[in-house]
């Protein structure tokens, strides 16, 4: 158990695009924000609130029921975070994002009766909202195929995931009256550091704060959670395929005292065969290529072989090339 005690704290505001705006605009934003953030807040993003509401009451069912009945499903986990010793205050469900892996769970008899259909209107809306910021992405570097990044999510075989995590609220019992204190909620380490390896992650939260991303080492900036918005951040493969003018941003999350956070996120990922390359319009004599050409296989062998908070995309990079 990691409890957070003396770091350096600097609450920021993302960025905030709203769709609905003028399109030059919006793709103008969705750039300066990933190059300055590699994180920002979507609005009028067009994924229904109903569909969302049913997605998170669906959740919350889930999660309610007894641990022996969860730990009967194979895609359940609970404090361990993959395969490498890492460990969190978290609970979580994992799926594949594709039509027929959440329709099994209308198979599962103690499931929520509602939660294939809610789950499934809920990823075919990220999924769509994921490819439209894609396109938007293109068109913002100057890329002249706006398909290139999104068809890599849209492809039948694509390799995306839908995580639903769970973090209790946790009370540091030495810590009870200051955790009284809304600056002192937040006691200890749900999620630790990590960067996303696939694409792009959409990013949905309860009203509830923990969210902390890292724009520089040491320091931690953690963000307000926004209901009416999706967050939204870049992942390590669109790092490699904008050749580095996007960053993939360290983040983690940390627990509540009092208040239960679920977030969900939809990870967009390739075909397992998909070679990740940036475009030739992002490469130049003043900005080579900064990266080796990978597939996404091999991307996510290594991901999975490593400890959470290890930075696996500095193995992809060209050895005579800094970003």
């Amino acid at each position: 158990m990691v409890v957070i005690r003396s770091e350096k704290i600097l609450p920021i505001h993302l960025p905030v695009v709203d769709l609905s705006t003028e399109r030059s605009m919006v793709t103008k934003l969705i750039v300066k924000a990933c190059e300055e953030y590699g994180f920002f807040n979507v609005i009028n993003h067009g994924v229904p609130c109903d569909t969302i509401a049913k997605m998170e009451e669906a959740a919350f069912d889930f999660f309610a029921k007894p641990v022996a009945q969860k730990k009967q499903l194979p895609l359940y986990g609970c404090k361990n975070i993959g395969f490498n010793g890492d460990m969190g205050e978290i609970e979580y469900l994992l799926l594949s994002a594709t039509p027929s892996s959440i329709a099994h769970f209308n198979n599962i008899s103690n499931m929520p009766s509602n939660f294939s259909c809610s789950v499934s209107a809920y990823t075919e809306g990220v999924r769509e909202l994921a490819c439209e910021i894609l396109e938007l992405m293109a068109e913002g570097l100057g890329v002249p195929d706006r398909w290139f990044l999104s068809r890599l999510i849209r492809e039948v075989d694509s390799d995306s995931v839908l995580r639903f995590n769970h973090y209790p609220p946790i009370l540091n019992k030495d810590c009870k009256d200051r955790d009284k204190s809304p600056s002192h909620n937040h006691t200890k380490v749900g999620f630790g550091e990590h960067s996303d390896p696939q694409i792009l992650t959409i990013l949905r939260s309860n009203d509830v704060g923990g969210l902390q991303i890292s724009l520089q080492d040491g320091v931690w900036n953690p963000v307000a959670p926004d209901p009416s918005a999706f967050c939204v951040n870049v992942g390590d493969l669109l790092q490699v395929m904008t050749n580095g003018r996007f960053v993939s941003v360290r983040h983690r999350a940390v627990t509540n005292s009092h208040k239960s956070r679920m977030s969900v996120a939809y990870f967009g990922g390739p075909p397992l065969d998909a070679c990740i390359v940036a475009p030739s319009v992002m490469v130049t004599p003043q900005r080579p290529s900064l990266f080796k050409p990978f597939t996404w296989a091999e991307y996510k062998k290594v991901t999975y072989s490593m400890r959470l908070g290890e930075r696996r995309i500095d193995l992809f990079r060209n050895c005579t090339q800094l970003d």
